[in-house]
């Protein structure tokens, strides 16, 4: 068994991985985020997106990706424990933290044969769908889990000991 720390790879290392799954056949899922706090939220979505194929990788938003996005007080946890954690999930097959602002590069580098994204994300707006479904991939949006917010979360810490 893959340790956690293990799942962590760099852009080459995942590149290799896709291409001795695709040599096997297998179906590549990949989804992609900040994932600051982690909650029932984004738990039940990588699960979800988990069972659309055989490995799941997500692609995590380094700080200074997260910072740009989220503004300067993001992230609150640092990209490797971000990553650290979403590897000991059952259902995370890969990690790979990314720099830029978006996944694009990493998406037509590695041409993933599903990309998910949340419900909240309208079609047009999903960045790499166009590179995914021209080489024959799905895009699948997973309906968005009311009640979970990273932004709730830190909201209410700081309302409560702020």
């Amino acid at each position: 068994m893959v340790s956690s720390v293990q799942k962590i790879r760099s852009l080459e290392e995942t590149r290799h991985l896709r291409q001795q799954l695709k040599n096997e056949g297998k179906q590549v899922v990949f989804t992609n985020g900040c994932f600051d706090i982690l909650h029932p939220g984004h738990t039940r979505y990588l699960s979800s997106a988990r069972d659309l194929g055989d490995f799941l990788l997500v692609a995590v938003n380094s700080d200074r990706s997260v910072a740009h996005i989220k503004g300067p007080k993001r992230p609150i946890v640092a990209e490797q424990t971000r990553a650290e954690v979403l590897a000991a999930l059952a259902c995370v097959d890969g990690v790979l933290i990314f720099d830029q602002p978006d996944p694009l590069r990493i998406i037509q580098s590695l041409v993933p044969d599903v990309l998910v994204k949340g419900g909240d994300w309208a079609e047009e707006e999903i960045i790499g769908a166009d590179v995914v479904q021209k080489n024959g991939g799905k895009v699948i949006r997973i309906p968005f889990v009311e009640g979970f917010s990273t932004t709730q979360l830190i909201q209410t810490i700081v309302k409560r000991y702020g």
